[in-house]
């Protein structure tokens, strides 16, 4: 049987991933070049942002940026994790499906307890059940709990979700750490503050995503209560994650937040992901899988569809979550017209 042959490549929609840095970024990267600048996070920049993230989550806070998603989650969890601790998450959470064992080689052998939860999230009813072994010295000792916002199926934790969920997790002096890849576009969807969304309902540690909303390589662990800081300096180094001009990522972080940049991307890849969530709700025979709220968009498509697409270059990712949903995801700079252009594709198949 002859190979199909596709069209050009069309990688939109594949991830938020595939975008560019948006302007704003990229002149923050061209001006901290100028001149020379004190390394491994001693520049004004980095040193700065401390003060402008505090007052962006209404409290002090210590910021520590990082170059990848996978080093802010991993080394997080290794602040409030020992070697013979669990950290409870769900079962298809990025730490526990994406991070090739980056959080149990991190914390030297924690110990990942995946919880099933519901459409995507744990919940605090299970979380509840599923402590256990605390004290007993042939059980891995509960220690952390993981969640993700916005969630792998698409869905935004709500505030009473999260808080609940923190309730459970302070009721057994447990942490709760949330892994923010998304934390921008689940932000503007719940139309919430960050301390709404974070420590005031309860979060210990967060892993701040921004290099899928418009930077080039940035995320930042933030800590909301300093007796978890710990040895997190020592970490970093450790793993390689201390950069000597770390005044490139602290730009990126700088230029994210301010003036609503960050914010202004987020709403609008979650406009575009709502903009195709309905257009391919109008087909009878395609099937949105969970609810759209933020910038993923996640359907169930006839066979003939997916062949169809991936013959016209679409990268149809058919691994996500059990197989039987396709992912697709808008990104900052995605385009009504992109939009338009795969709905049309979609329907001339």
């Amino acid at each position: 049987m002859a190979k199909i042959k596709t069209k050009r490549e069309r990688v939109k929609f594949a991830s938020d991933n595939v975008a560019g840095a948006c302007p704003e970024v990229l002149e923050a990267i061209i001006k901290a070049n100028e001149g020379d600048s004190t390394p491994y996070g001693n520049d004004p920049l980095s040193t700065e942002l401390q003060d402008k993230f505090s007052e962006i989550f209404e409290k002090d806070v210590i910021i520590f940026p990082t170059a990848s998603g996978t080093a802010a989650n991993a080394l997080a969890l290794s602040t409030m994790t020992p070697s013979y601790g669990n950290i409870y998450c769900h079962k298809m959470s990025h730490i526990n499906t994406d991070e090739c064992g980056a959080p149990e080689f991190y914390t030297g052998g924690g110990k990942l307890i995946p919880l099933t939860g519901i459409m995507g999230k744990i919940t605090a009813e299970e979380l509840h059940q599923s402590i256990g072994g605390k004290g007993i010295v042939h059980h891995t000792q509960p220690s952390s709990v993981s969640i993700t916002q916005v969630c792998e199926t698409g869905e935004v934790y709500q505030l009473d979700e999260i808080k609940k969920i923190a309730e459970v997790t302070h009721e057994h002096n447990l942490n709760l750490h949330m892994d923010g890849a998304r934390f921008a576009n689940a932000l503007v969807s719940l139309g919430a503050t960050p301390a709404e969304m974070t420590w005031k309902s309860g979060v210990d540690v967060l892993s701040f995503g921004a290099t899928k909303n418009g930077c080039l390589a940035a995320e930042a662990i933030i800590f909301f209560k300093k007796e978890l800081v710990g040895d997190i300096a020592f970490l970093m180094k450790r793993a390689g994650h201390l950069l000597s001009k770390m005044r490139f990522v602290s730009a990126q972080l700088d230029a994210y937040i301010s003036n609503d940049v960050w914010l202004r991307n987020a709403k609008h890849a979650n406009a575009m992901g709502k903009k195709l969530s309905d257009g391919l709700s109008k087909h009878n025979d395609i099937e949105i899988a969970y609810p759209t709220e933020a910038n993923e968009v996640f359907a169930k498509f006839p066979r003939e569809k997916i062949e169809h697409l991936n013959s016209e270059g679409y990268k149809m990712n058919e691994e996500e979550l059990d197989g039987k949903a396709v992912r697709l995801v808008a990104a900052w700079n995605t385009k009504d017209s992109d939009v338009d252009e795969l709905l049309n594709t979609i329907k001339a198949s």
